[in-house]
């Protein structure tokens, strides 16, 4: 899809070596690249000739995905109201804590951070004063395969997870953490270390605007061979994908396994919103009757899907599409309050 004006004239009158610009708006519909090619250009001279330019000058335009989603979360996580965007305060259940330094014991401190070392040399009460675990690598693996072609209110599965992950991305590197991204499909591609430096979200967001999904199945084994050797330290993996039915997770979940027993993964399945509708529907008609029972079908299968992930030990995101975005930051905070990282 390309940004065409095909419909409107756009007339100006330019006298002998005059300069002259003429401006109109357009508003792109999706993200990605659109392209301005020849502009054709009618001059009339005198009403009684005209003669055709072409300028022969095209032009490509980025088009990025939409910030407002990752602005509002930030404008909210600074004013400290982020529940009107729907985010839950998660009591922090234990500690992920890392030694920052020694210092005397005061009254209220826990009695399992003593050092009982350094207070016998010094012969007073010394404990050890922790910091809450920072810079812990946080990654979003996008399928980019068949799956994620689904629309839902003219969005594609795809491009609400490419929104999920900006808002992520954002919202790890506000908590001193670091972001990385990578798509994938039968190869990985566009991949980026997780890191909280300052260009972090422009290097994340020049990525994802251009990325489109294809007609293969996604290759799991590349994602898990790749992942083995350039993710060394154990990190959470937000894995934005579809499982439909359970024969396709069977085919991909000894892959799953091996990503889970160094990594926290997070398997994001979506919700099928019609389905779940006509599978609760009473059917008038015969076909109605079909379509109700195909439909409780799928909705069982999809049920299947997230017991088998959780029986295996992987947390899973079960959302429809319009509610990714807050139930994955919900998951990375839960995540980060039980210190499972």
């Amino acid at each position: 899809m390309q940004l065409q004006l095909r419909n409107i004239e756009l007339e100006s009158t330019i006298l002998p070596r005059e300069v002259k610009t003429i401006s109109y708006q357009v508003r792109p519909t999706s993200r990605g690249v659109y392209a301005f090619e020849r502009c054709h250009a009618m001059v009339q001279r005198l009403g009684l000739f005209e003669r055709k330019f072409t300028l022969n000058e095209p032009l490509r335009l980025a088009c990025y995905p939409s910030f407002i989603q990752m602005r509002k979360y930030q404008l909210l996580a600074t004013t400290d109201r982020l529940v009107e965007l729907g985010i839950k305060r998660i009591r922090k259940i234990g500690a992920t804590l890392e030694f920052d330094h020694i210092r005397e014991y005061v009254r209220g401190d826990e009695y399992r951070h003593l050092n009982w070392k350094a207070t016998a040399k010094h012969k007073k009460l010394l404990v050890n004063q922790y910091q809450e675990e920072k810079s812990q690598p946080i990654y979003a693996l996008i399928d980019t395969g068949r799956v994620m072609r689904m629309p839902f209110n003219g969005l594609t599965l795809l491009d609400y997870a490419i929104n999920s992950t900006l808002v992520l991305a954002n919202a790890a590197i506000l908590k001193q953490d670091r972001a990385g991204m990578l798509t994938f499909s039968k190869t990985v591609s566009d991949h980026i270390p997780a890191e909280k430096r300052n260009n972090q979200m422009q290097l994340i967001s020049e990525k994802l605007y251009n990325v489109t999904t294809d007609f293969e199945e996604s290759e799991f084994g590349n994602l898990y061979a790749f992942c083995n050797k350039h993710i060394n330290k154990r990190s959470l993996l937000m894995l934005y994908t579809n499982f439909e039915t359970i024969d396709a997770l069977s085919r991909q979940m000894a892959y799953l396994r091996m990503l889970a027993k160094t990594h926290i993964v997070v398997v994001v399945v979506f919700k099928n919103t019609e389905l779940i509708d006509m599978a609760k529907e009473e059917g008038q008609r015969t076909i109605d009757v079909y379509n109700q029972i195909i439909a409780q079908k799928f909705v069982y299968e999809k049920h299947q899907v997230i017991q088998e992930l959780h029986r295996q030990g992987i947390q899973t995101i079960y959302t429809s599409p319009e509610n990714l975005t807050i139930n994955a930051i919900n998951k990375y905070l839960e995540i980060k309050a039980r210190g499972l990282l």
